[in-house]
């Protein structure tokens, strides 16, 4: 991520699943969002995935007045969009605290803990047993 000279930043760290993302929010920007290093639009192709990042930022009414820089890696392009718009919400609630009760009504602050079943020995996967032959 690249650092901004005299500009202050809030961050926080969204999980999903295999899923981290570190967001830096900039008060008092465009509306310019940059994960990886690249447009948050060419980062999530799928419109809904880009949809999930933004709503944090409609919810509350403010989505053009914050810069955001992400760095996110693990898991699929589900748990990258869901620990983005936590990390999000989180930034959002340390910079105005008076927003906690409209993001957390919404459920924007919940960490789904969620996340894939191991293996177990004796089995295909987690529950899956072997096929089983009566003779």
């Amino acid at each position: 991520m690249e650092d901004t000279p005299n500009k202050t930043y809030i961050q926080t760290i969204g999980r999903r699943k295999e899923a981290v993302a570190q967001v830096r929010l900039y008060p008092n920007g465009t509306g310019k969002v940059t994960i990886n290093k690249r447009e948050a639009k060419e980062y999530f192709t799928i419109e809904t995935m880009l949809q999930k990042v933004m709503l944090p930022f409609e919810k509350i009414g403010m989505a053009n007045q914050f810069d955001v820089t992400v760095q996110v890696k693990g898991g699929g392009i589900t748990g990258q969009a869901d620990s983005v718009q936590l990390g999000v919400a989180r930034a959002l609630v340390e910079w105005n605290a008076s927003l906690r009760t409209t993001l957390k009504k919404e459920g924007y602050l919940s960490r789904d803990a969620r996340v894939r079943e191991r293996k177990k020995y004796g089995k295909k996967s987690a529950r899956r047993s072997p096929q089983w032959s009566k003779r």
